[in-house]
């Protein structure tokens, strides 16, 4: 069996993607909303609640990792949020991510596989420093290096694209290819900061050659409790009055049809004619926004129901925010709705890590991790 660590760990989302075939070695986090889930799910066994960087060498398993999984926080790196890089406190803990990665490398526990995952800002966060700086530490301990953009809307109905970094052991190669053009799996973003990486780094780079095909086959009013018992006329007419109306068309033109229609729709703030306005933006293709948490004023991800003359809204429910993430149903989420969608929002899409170590991860490790 294959062994990982987890850090930022959250509810165990990567452990989930995973699966049976996988044994966690230790898990970590800090929070203790989240640890709280994380023990509800899977026990006690693994989990280090604790800040990782009041973690050392002693606090790590002497088990040689498969893979470690690093999920830092993107609070720092998020285009909706200030955009302070790695010179902020929380995106900068991956830089205590990498201290105990280097504590393994230098003990000759190194985790053949490293993988990083946060929100696609992270490739102009500091006009592409701060992912040189990431790619610069895998080079530096001896990992060849690939990154790609992998949108959970392939695999569950909800738009949320995020970057994966890889950093690959002398031992783990999956199939490399040459530099892709531009794709939703390379936008020109990643091609352009790749290409200006150190000489060093450009020749740690390589390019992965698996790409997701589409595998989603429910959309979002599969997932959505139609018969739930808050939907609301008042809040529907209340959304209908901020938007726009290029969307307030886009209703009319479903209620025409007379079909039943299940949409999703953010509360955001535009700038209109020089003044701040607030307007309810939604969309009917099938797919959920990216869920957001809660904390830092954001709004919280509505439900619109269109049927014939009939337009109903609510808010979505935690247990539909976990579906959109690949959750099972019998995970146990935490009680208190705002820390159920902080957990979800703050996750990695389970079938997404599904997919990466199904097309990547194993096929990079082949019999290194049975032979070890």
């Amino acid at each position: 069996m294959k062994n990982f660590l987890e850090f930022f760990a959250g509810g165990g989302m990567a452990r989930i993607g995973l699966g049976a075939g996988w044994r966690c070695l230790m898990a970590n986090d800090f929070d203790a909303m989240k640890c709280a889930a994380y023990r509800e799910n899977f026990g006690d066994d693994d989990l280090v609640e604790a800040d990782i960087a009041s973690l050392g060498l002693k606090d790590l398993p002497k088990t040689r990792a498969d893979l470690a999984w690093g999920s830092f926080p993107c609070q720092d790196l998020s285009l909706a949020g200030a955009r302070a890089g790695f010179s902020g406190a929380r995106s900068s803990l991956f830089f205590e991510f990498w201290r105990l990665m280097d504590a393994l490398r230098a003990a000759r526990r190194a985790p053949r596989i490293v993988i990083v995952e946060n929100v696609t800002g992270l490739l102009t966060s500091n006009g592409g420093a701060d992912f040189a700086a990431i790619v610069s530490k895998m080079a530096a301990s001896g990992y060849r290096v690939s990154a790609m953009v992998v949108n959970a809307s392939a695999f569950t109905p909800q738009s949320r694209p995020r970057l994966f970094i890889f950093g690959f052991g002398a031992n783990a190669a999956p199939d490399f290819a040459a530099r892709p053009e531009p794709d939703e799996y390379t936008p020109q973003s990643l091609l352009n900061t790749v290409d200006a990486l150190s000489d060093d780094c450009a020749g740690a780079w390589r390019w992965i050659a698996a790409r997701p095909f589409n595998k989603r086959n429910a959309a979002l009013a599969d997932l959505v409790d139609a018969d739930a018992e808050d939907w609301r006329a008042d809040l529907a007419e209340r959304a209908l009055s901020m938007m726009t109306p290029r969307q307030r068309a886009v209703i009319d033109s479903l209620k025409a049809d007379g079909a039943r229609h299940i949409g999703a729709a953010f509360r955001r703030v535009r700038m209109e004619n020089g003044v701040r306005a607030q307007r309810v933006e939604a969309r009917f293709d099938g797919l959920a926004g990216c869920l957001r948490t809660p904390a830092g004023g954001s709004s919280r991800q509505m439900l619109l129901m269109v049927e014939g003359e009939k337009v109903l809204a609510r808010l979505m429910a935690p247990r539909e925010t976990a579906r959109l993430m690949g959750l099972p149903e019998d995970y146990r989420l935490p009680k208190s709705a705002n820390q159920a969608l902080k957990l979800c929002g703050d996750g990695v899409c389970a079938p997404v890590v599904r997919w990466i170590n199904e097309a990547i991860v194993e096929p990079a490790l082949g019999d290194a991790a049975a032979a070890a």
